[in-house]
């Protein structure tokens, strides 16, 4: 979890720090409106932003290039890593479309808003949604995705959100109305959870989850039979992918020792980075660091991680967008060789958001992604956490860690049948309806979307105009990587 010297480009001996000392800005204190007082305010802001300019995808001014947006963040990635990255974009306009979060946040950023503001997700695509284990073991729905984290604009993730299933749905072939029908179902879906909590206790709507028995029990009649194997085969294998399962796909066993299984350049092993000369001095100050990580933990989780010792750090390529960005998995043992887990340190810089929507917040940018994810989801990782680490050039930056794997599964998009995926459409409306209205001032959103299908048509228009530019921004990658402008290495 460090930076390069000069034989890698991504392994030096960290350090933990602590955030530095600022002094916190001033709180506001809480205005506990009425709920009529709360609606007036959302109804009102449809005389400035009607629910119609919801369809507005572009500002007026001219358009940053997608390819110079994307550059920008690659200058503080690791250098190798980056052409895998755009590789990976280039697969698909679906792809790109996951990747390029930072050129859509500087597009929402122009578009009118109402200034209703939660707590975004800020990459609430469709393929940032699905199953995880709760701590009670069982299996539930929801977003899975929180690094661009942060306050803002709460239609800012719908329109990201409908323009993915636009994307998504035109790349598996979908005619035009039932693309439409798609994303109208997903607004749809958002629109009048938003109005049902409204009405909800606090409490209400912070117990509020989707089990995911529960949703195959509702929906399930709704999948062609094709679509209802599929789904239950993904949700038996979900409940498979867990830290045995991890160990057996990462691990062998070398002079009696498990070891992380080198898969350069996805998959390296610290001492493959450094040299195994100098990897002592490293794993003293990695357990250093896991002692600070352990206090961002509520005790009784302390006193479980405490019963692990770590036995082997890697760095590991995760995500499209995420590439490049320093992501490590630790390989933990509990009480002998069949206790195993894997934590993974992923870091934190700055989400995309904030250079439009406003700074967090939090001086640590793990810590901004830890609380955005308690936040919106009903339940979180046991061992969600963030740590600040100091590699030796000098340079402190932020991580998030949880488990790399607790029966965690996504959607395969590409499987996706009309049927599946206007219920799956309606399943991440609600989910980030609920998200929101956690954070949010839900009454007013809910008054501010109405109860006529209004917002759900502009959105559905919104999406066409944002699919069409994200084919033409796809097209204006793959000129630059045919030109030199970037450097693309594929098939990883």
């Amino acid at each position: 979890m460090s930076e390069p010297d000069d034989r890698s480009q991504d392994a030096t001996p960290p350090v933990a720090t602590p955030p530095a000392a600022r002094p916190k800005p001033a709180r506001r204190p809480v205005q506990h409106l009425t709920r009529a007082e709360r609606a007036a305010a959302g109804k009102a802001t449809r005389s400035a932003v009607p629910l119609a300019a919801m369809a507005q995808a572009f500002g007026d001014g001219e358009r940053a290039d997608p390819v110079d947006l994307l550059q920008t963040q690659a200058e503080s990635r690791v250098a190798e890593l980056v052409p895998i990255r755009y590789g990976r974009m280039l697969t698909s306009e679906f792809a790109f479309y996951r990747g390029s979060a930072i050129v859509m946040a500087t597009d929402l950023a122009a578009t009118p808003s109402p200034g209703l503001r939660v707590q975004l997700c800020g990459d609430a695509h469709m393929s940032n949604f699905g199953v995880f284990a709760s701590p009670e073991r069982q299996l539930v729905f929801d977003a899975n995705d929180f690094d661009e984290t942060a306050p803002g604009p709460f239609e800012w993730d719908v329109k990201r959100l409908a323009a993915s299933l636009e994307v998504a749905g035109r790349a598996n072939g979908f005619k035009t109305r039932a693309r439409r029908a798609v994303v109208l179902a997903a607004a749809a879906s958002y629109r009048q959870a938003m109005r049902a909590f409204a009405t909800q206790t606090n409490l209400e709507v912070w117990y509020a989850h989707l089990n995911t028995d529960a949703v195959m029990a509702e929906h399930g009649s709704s999948l062609l039979p094709r679509g209802r194997k599929l789904t239950t085969a993904a949700l038996a294998k979900a409940r498979t992918r867990d830290s045995m399962h991890a160990f057996a796909r990462l691990v062998t066993t070398v002079d009696g020792r498990p070891r992380i299984t080198p898969d350069p350049p996805l998959i390296v092993p610290i001492e493959d980075l450094l040299g195994t000369a100098d990897v002592d001095e490293l794993y003293a100050a990695l357990r250093g660091m896991l002692r600070s990580y352990r206090r961002t933990l509520t005790s009784d989780r302390r006193v479980l991680l405490e019963q692990y010792e770590l036995l082997q750090l890697a760095r590991k390529v995760v995500g499209v967008g995420s590439v490049g960005t320093r992501a490590w998995i630790l390989l933990m043992q509990g009480v002998d060789g069949a206790d195993p887990m894997f934590l993974q340190a992923k870091e934190a810089q700055a989400s995309v958001l904030e250079a439009h929507a406003g700074r967090s917040g939090h001086g640590n940018h793990g810590q901004r992604v830890v609380h955005g994810q308690r936040l919106m989801q009903a339940t979180s990782d046991i061992f969600l956490g963030w740590q600040r680490v100091t590699g030796t050039d000098g340079v402190a930056r932020d991580y998030y860690i949880r488990q790399l794997r607790d029966q965690k599964g996504s959607a395969i998009v590409e499987n996706m049948r009309e049927p599946g995926m206007t219920v799956y459409g309606r399943l991440c409306g609600w989910t980030l309806a609920r998200a929101h209205a956690r954070s949010g001032d839900r009454v007013a959103i809910a008054a501010y979307l109405g109860a006529k299908p209004v917002f759900d048509n502009a959105i559905a228009d919104y999406a066409v105009s944002y699919a069409d530019q994200t084919s033409r921004d796809f097209k204006t990658l793959e000129a630059a990587a045919e030109t030199g402008r970037i450097h693309v290495l594929t098939g990883l």
